[in-house]
């Protein structure tokens, strides 16, 4: 062997070949980025699509303050600033509700496109925007003009159009309405599931059985009017009775009951505040992902002097929530009733369906869904006159979908009203007209006036009252328009000077019949949101932040004491008993105790409710509860304290091993991953995982966009709401007139590009609850378009 060729010459060449490698790539990754991120200084020449120059300020954080004496021209900047830094996550959410993600990233999104297709969103869309008030439809106008021209002045195309090699399509009017259909997915089912699994359930459980196992509220209940409900009674039907001889239970893995896309609000009046100003709080409890849903952002109000502060959906020139100086507004969702279903009487050969006036014809229309890098796939939709079929009960019986997204009212853009409005009931008289899924909006002016309403047209039934399907082939049953204003349900100014909303029921006797019920959140959440509010006299900004940020285990402390109670006398659960005994009372990421508490309930929950489960999936093999557990908790205490023998799971001997058995498998799942008791903290278990959409099928795009796996505090029964992927998207707490001290947090930052230097930023504020401002602070870049 020659001296050049030698291993101990060779290896050092091939280090430093591997090095330089690295190097490179690096660089040419790091210069691939570069070239798509926004423009941040100077200025742009727009080639006339502006009235009036607009100039943009940015903070350290990326917030932009945007002004101009012509309201167009802000939308226009918005439009910009939204295609700089979210266009991507734009082109989500509009093909999110067309039905058209798969053209954009393949086959594993078939299955989800050909489901939504039913709904027909872009026709509906288009149709939708024709109908428009004028100057609205010329300030979308602009809004499109700014997304496209923003999205021309990138450098390169948004990086994630490079990793998927497609190119990125041009914005649409129809597009700024296709992502409030996309909201509409996320917060209402678009095949009434609700409704479709409560209506077996009443159809094939024993009644008592179906009374105790799904009661419409209880003691956790806290409407704004009306009370909480009285105890239920235990059912006198054995559940083994459901079971046929030697059939195995089935059993499902149960994540929290309390596990909704829903959210936070509340409002305290000037009667409680130094200033005499209302103080609203709000937090909405989405997913989380790279990017934030929401984008930050305010702008001048042309001729009044004021500034519109709040949070925008990419896709849309509106503030979702916020303040306009004079009044204050926030959502949560309000899991009402906002659809039927509609059992179709059919035709002996299926080809026609009866109606008041007689048998008619389904009206067919063929979708064509593209797929990359594949052959079109086509999709044939059958069309009632109450709506299109979406999905079949349990014998097969084909269910027409009435539903109020896809009537004109359903969506449009008067939340834009809102800028303008200049008092809180001002505010709570737009809720008919704002075409968005339905939502509590509570709202607080700087008089000190607060409120709340439904945001949305809520449809006015005859016949029936929604809870159940029913034909409406004899035209008994159907819907007779949308309520007025005056019918809308409403609280101003209540005597307590408080209103507080958080998914579960607001309303009693006739307003509750209005809103109806599509799987309210059980109320321990919104019940402890009243509680703390009732705690005090006085309120400032700092005090309603606290409440959002309060984590006490209210709920489960029942069930701690529970557990402390079986595990007296249990030596060989020493450890065990010690960690739940010194728990904290707090979902606190540090806290044993708390995980061991809140996962056995689940477990109990999971192992109580099984017979009932493989029940129904003998009749439907697909069925799950889904949110009709959410009122699971007044069954399953009564279970665990009465231990009645005729509810007791027949695979087990008695409630006492039944107890033991949930315990041992939390325990035994908890320790899978090979950690001693005392460091399998909750903390462990509710780990951040906040990814980029694409870092969930390309691993390595998490290297650079996924946000800390921080440890967090918080969970699902309690207002500090919080998962490793679900939780508060944005806390906000403002009086109107007094932005300067308003408080706004938001997850992962403003920008979804990893090389901006807004890229992350607030984040930190966000996990450890630390206040920061809503306000925009010191100028850090300044861009003029003209």
């Amino acid at each position: 062997m020659t001296q050049s060729s030698s291993p101990k010459r060779l290896l050092p060449r091939l280090l430093f070949g591997l090095s330089a490698f690295i190097v490179i790539s690096l660089l040419g990754a790091w210069l691939w980025l570069r070239q798509s991120l926004p423009v941040l200084e100077g200025a742009l020449e727009t080639g006339g699509l502006l009235k009036a120059p607009v100039t943009i300020s940015r903070d350290a954080q990326g917030i932009p303050l945007i002004e101009s004496e012509d309201r167009n021209s802000t939308a226009f900047a918005l439009g910009f600033l939204h295609a700089q830094e979210r266009f991507f996550q734009m082109d989500l959410l509009r093909r999110n509700s067309a039905g058209e993600l798969s053209e954009l990233v393949g086959g594993a999104t078939l299955k989800h496109d050909q489901a939504v297709r039913l709904h027909q969103f872009r026709k509906r869309a288009e149709r939708n925007i024709a109908a428009l008030p004028r100057a609205q439809r010329q300030l979308l106008e602009k809004y499109v003009q700014g997304v496209n021209y923003g999205l021309q002045q990138l450098g390169a195309k948004p990086w994630e159009y490079m990793l998927l090699g497609r190119e990125p399509e041009p914005w649409t009017s129809a597009d700024s309405l296709l992502t409030i259909f996309s909201m509409y997915l996320t917060l209402q089912s678009p095949i009434g599931k609700f409704e479709l699994r409560d209506t077996a359930l009443a159809e094939l459980l024993p009644r008592d059985l179906y009374e105790f196992y799904f009661p419409t509220g209880g003691s956790w209940d806290a409407p704004l009017i009306g009370e909480a409900r009285g105890p239920i009674a235990l059912p006198e039907t054995p559940i083994a009775s459901l079971l046929e001889e030697g059939e195995a239970v089935a059993y499902r893995v149960m994540a929290s009951d309390d596990s909704v896309y829903g959210s936070n609000n509340w409002v305290v009046g000037g009667a409680l505040t130094e200033h005499g100003g209302a103080i609203l709080a709000d937090d909405m409890h989405l997913e989380l992902n790279v990017p934030n849903i929401w984008y930050r952002a305010g702008w001048s109000l042309p001729g009044s002097g004021r500034t519109m502060r709040g949070a925008t959906l990419p896709g849309g020139p509106i503030a979702v929530i916020g303040s306009n100086g004079l009044v204050a507004w926030g959502f949560t969702n309000t899991f009402g009733d906002w659809g039927d279903l509609i059992p179709l009487e059919l035709s002996e050969d299926g080809s026609q369906y009866r109606t008041p006036d007689g048998w008619r014809e389904f009206e067919l229309e063929r979708e064509v869904i593209a797929i990359k890098e594949a052959e079109p796939e086509s999709l044939e939709v059958r069309k009632t006159i109450w709506g299109p079929v979406v999905a079949e009960n349990g014998r097969g019986i084909p269910l027409a979908y009435r539903w109020i997204a896809h009537d004109i009212r359903g969506g449009n853009l008067n939340l834009l009203h809102l800028e303008a409005v200049a008092s809180a009931k001002e505010a709570l008289d737009l809720g008919p007209q704002l075409g968005i899924p339905h939502q509590n909006l509570v709202v607080g002016d700087r008089d000190g006036h607060i409120g709340w309403t439904v945001g949305g047209a809520i449809p006015r039934r005859v016949g029936f009252d929604g809870s159940r399907s029913q034909s409406w082939a004899d035209g008994s049953a159907y819907w007779d328009g949308y309520l007025s204003v005056e019918e809308q349900p409403r609280v101003y100014d209540p005597p307590s000077h408080r209103i507080w909303t958080a998914n579960g029921r607001t309303m009693d006797g006739d307003y509750l019949h209005v809103m109806g019920n599509h799987g309210y959140a059980l109320g321990a959440r919104q019940q402890q949101i009243r509680d703390d509010l009732f705690t005090r006299e006085t309120f400032d900004e700092q005090s309603l932040l606290d409440i959002q940020l309060d984590d006490r285990a209210v709920f489960l402390q029942r069930w701690q004491e529970h557990l402390v109670a079986l595990l007296n006398g249990q030596d060989s659960y020493r450890d065990v008993r010690e960690q739940v005994q010194n728990w904290g009372g707090r979902a606190s990421a540090d806290s044993v105790g708390y995980r061991i508490v809140r996962n056995y309930r689940l477990e109990f929950m999971k192992i109580t409710t099984a017979p009932v489960l493989t029940y129904m999936r003998r009749h439907q093999p697909d069925f799950s509860f889904g949110p009709l557990k959410r009122q699971f908790e007044y069954a399953l205490w009564e279970m665990a304290q009465q231990e009645p023998a005729q509810l007791l799971n027949p695979d087990f001997e008695s409630w006492r091993s039944l107890k033991l058995a949930a315990l041992d498998r939390v325990l035994a799942e908890m320790g899978e991953d090979g950690r001693p008791l005392g460091e399998q903290t909750w903390g462990v278990e509710n780990t951040a995982r906040i990814q980029h959409p694409l870092g969930r099928v390309v691993a390595a795009v998490n290297w650079f966009t996924a946000m800390p796996a921080d440890q967090l505090s918080g969970d699902t029964h309690m207002p500090r709401y919080q998962s490793r992927s679900n939780g508060a998207s944005e806390r906000m707490v403002v009086a109107p007139g007094r932005e300067a001290h308003a408080i706004f947090h938001m997850a992962t930052g403003q920008s979804a590009h990893p090389l901006s230097p807004f890229f992350g930023n607030g984040h930190g504020d966000w996990v450890d609850g630390k206040p920061s401002p809503l306000v925009e602070g010191e100028v850090r870049y300044s861009l003029t378009l003209r």
